[in-house]
């Protein structure tokens, strides 16, 4: 399978008038199109800072980042940015804060108003279009921001901890929902998470960064019997206790 997006070689400082700070350094990887990759490693190692690398925030000090082999900044490709919050606006309806990408866009019509009401009618939130956020639940809050940025169909998915503001519980049935969701679109995902267990039972490999600056320590490949396939499901599986020791010995001697 090809590569959807291949970065080569990156580097990033933050200058300050104190000094340089090294974010990352010399990062080189690939995703294949379709392929679901987690970033994980110490806090403060510049997963974030990674994120605002691909989708153009930042500008690379050195290296690449080539989307079907064209330079990003030449890519016709859409990046679609999901944040650790929901940033819905509460003066906004559901159907009205799903649409915004689109309205920004000038591409919000009779046509695309219709797909929107069908994805939420799809992911269980038809009924709550005309209600405010406030009135829905933190887990239905996360699927109407994925909604939103699923709506400009994006090429690739960039999703920076999304779900850690949730409960553990609703934390396990929105990865689980949100993860669906997003195998059954066929996107490309990179997600950056602390949550080892989350990364596992939701990615087909794993990035694992070293401490600041960011190096690629090592990528695993996720292998589970296909009726393991939901990430819910997965951790019932046998393998999912035998990758969770290997990512955190990786960790841990990183560390140490």
């Amino acid at each position: 399978m090809k590569s959807k997006l291949e970065v080569q070689n990156l580097s990033y400082s933050y200058h300050q008038l104190t000094g340089e700070t090294p974010a990352l350094s010399d990062i080189s990887f690939h995703v294949k199109d379709g392929e679901f990759l987690a970033v994980v490693g110490p806090s403060g190692c510049g997963k974030s800072t990674l994120l605002s690398l691909l989708c153009g925030l930042l500008a690379p000090e050195s290296g690449s980042v080539l989307i079907d082999g064209i330079p990003r900044e030449d890519s016709p490709s859409v990046i679609g940015y999901m944040l650790q919050r929901d940033h819905l606006f509460e003066w906004r309806t559901i159907l009205s804060n799903v649409s915004l990408g689109l309205e920004i866009q000038k591409r919000l019509d009779g046509h695309t108003r219709a797909e929107l009401r069908q994805m939420l009618d799809t992911y269980g939130l038809g009924a709550f279009a005309g209600a405010r956020p406030s009135q829905l639940s933190g887990g239905m809050r996360q699927r109407a921001a994925l909604i939103r940025t699923l709506a400009l169909k994006p090429d690739i998915l960039l999703l920076d901890e999304p779900f850690s503001a949730l409960d553990y519980q609703t934390r396990l049935e929105v990865c689980d929902d949100i993860s669906s969701i997003i195998r059954t679109q066929k996107k490309t995902a990179i997600l950056i998470t602390h949550d080892l267990s989350e990364a596992i039972s939701a990615a087909d490999r794993i990035l694992i960064l070293t401490g600041r600056p960011g190096r690629v320590k090592s990528i695993m490949e996720m292998e589970f019997p296909p009726e393991y396939d939901t990430p819910l499901a997965r951790r019932n599986a046998p393998e999912f206790s035998v990758y969770f020791n290997q990512l955190w010995k990786e960790l841990k001697t990183d560390e140490s």
